[in-house]
């Protein structure tokens, strides 16, 4: 016995059309309705007021009026006729659409059997099988049924390289395998995520979910992330090299929260980032590399809120922020190196606030200040170097309210233009040790 379902969900299922005779009756009140405003627009535009009447009836007159009437009947006719027809014709499209739906699932089932297969090469085929599935799905909810089937396998349990038995070679053979089904599938949605969003076979707008999955490399590059969301949330970045290259970020969110990098290198080099939010709060790095170099961010926002920085290296050398937010509230740095030398800031936000950099470096060697603001409120730094040669800070704004110099190396040489708020030294103070103002400041 079928479950019974709620009359909502039955509802949905099938094709939702009014009752006939409803919607006749609804079609000639909206034929008279429009007749009768016709018809009151020429009595009154045409001066019909003035029509003379007659007291007998004609053989003209009679024949006229037997022609308004079958005219009458003849359009009533085609009204019905006109009613079925697009009746006729939506149960058609909903019947194809059917048959496309069934044809679908049978090859759904066919394509999800092949990747729990136990031979690499028939997983592959069912990679590439999802794939087309995709391209072919009749509607938008079923092309994202396959893309999300796709993502969940990258989130099934993947024991990097590392990790191998050290000597074990089938192991290490089904580990390759493995990894190339894997990289098949980085590289397919990468393909279709480069396709223009009005290419019928692109997943733009799609969304991803890569929570908790484990990448030891993949190449996004090129690749469009229009609207949609991407999780990569508590995923793990070990080793290898996973690219973004010139990659565009329009309107979506690319979410990182709480992802582990253990060591390779992340490279968004020269990618464009338009309203679009890169959240890495809370992650964990350790001994990566992170790469902005050349990136351009317009109204975007990478966001490092709380994050742990431990040996990494991000550089953002000569990227350019236009209206862009950096935000690295609250994170802890320890033997890290942040590079934004020759970068471009133009009324955009950097934000240092309440972090704490106990070791390596944090430069802005001739970085351009053109509004904006850049902040260490509150931060705390116990030691490493935070330098500025070169920079010009043009009618920005540059905050170190509350801070706290327990030791390292904070460093204005050759800086020009305003000097910063709430920077100790300034107005006659003590400069503490490790500090060096610009001349004139």
């Amino acid at each position: 016995m079928s479950p019974r379902l709620p009359r909502r969900q039955t509802e949905r299922r099938g094709l939702r059309l009014w009752p006939v005779g409803t919607v006749l009756t609804l079609a000639f009140i909206t034929a008279m309705t429009v007749a009768s405003a016709a018809f009151y627009a020429g009595w009154h535009f045409l001066g019909a007021q003035e029509m003379k009447t007659q007291a007998k009836i004609d053989s003209k007159t009679l024949f006229n009026l037997v022609k308004l009437s079958f005219g009458v009947v003849a359009g009533a006719g085609a009204l019905v006729a006109l009613v079925v027809a697009y009746r006729r014709q939506r149960v058609n499209e909903d019947g194809a659409l059917r048959d496309a739906t069934r044809l679908h699932t049978e090859r759904f089932t066919t394509a999800v059997s092949q990747l729990g297969d136990s031979s690499p090469a028939v997983r592959l085929g069912g990679v590439h099988a999802l794939a087309g599935l995709a391209d072919d799905a009749p509607t938008r909810d079923l092309r994202q049924t396959c893309i999300d089937v796709l993502c969940a396998y990258l989130r099934l349990p993947y024991t990097a390289e590392t990790d191998l038995p050290t000597g074990d070679t089938d192991a290490q053979h089904n580990y390759l395998a493995l990894r190339e089904v894997r990289h098949t599938i980085i590289r397919l949605i990468r393909d279709h995520l480069r396709r223009p969003a009005d290419n019928p076979h692109s997943w733009q707008g799609h969304d991803l979910d890569f929570t908790c999955a484990v990448f030891d490399g993949g190449d996004l590059s090129g690749a469009t992330f229009s609207s949609g969301t991407v999780n990569f949330s508590d995923a793990t970045f070990a080793s290898g090299t996973v690219r973004f290259l010139d990659v565009t970020f329009s309107g979506g969110t690319v979410n990182f929260t709480g992802a582990t990098f253990t060591g390779g290198t992340v490279g968004f080099n020269t990618a464009t980032f338009s309203g679009s939010t890169v959240n890495f709060v809370r992650t964990t790095f350790n001994g990566t590399t992170l790469n902005f170099t050349g990136a351009t961010f317009t109204g975007g926002t990478v966001d490092f809120n709380t994050a742990t920085l431990n040996g990494i290296a991000i550089n953002f050398v000569r990227a350019t922020l236009n209206g862009g937010t950096v935000n690295f509230k609250g994170a802890t740095f320890n033997g890290i190196a942040i590079n934004f030398t020759d970068a471009t800031f133009n009324s955009s936000t950097v934000h240092f606030a309440r972090t704490t950099l106990n070791s390596g470096a944090i430069r802005f060697k001739s970085a351009k200040f053109n509004g904006g603001t850049l902040t260490f409120k509150g931060t705390t730094f116990n030691g490493g170097t935070l330098t500025f040669g070169h920079a010009r800070f043009m009618g920005s704004t540059i905050i170190f309210n509350s801070t706290t110099f327990d030791g390292g190396t904070v460093s204005f040489e050759h800086v020009t233009g305003n000097a910063p708020t709430g920077l100790p030294g300034l107005a006659g103070s003590p400069i503490p040790t490790g500090l060096t103002l610009a001349t004139g400041w």
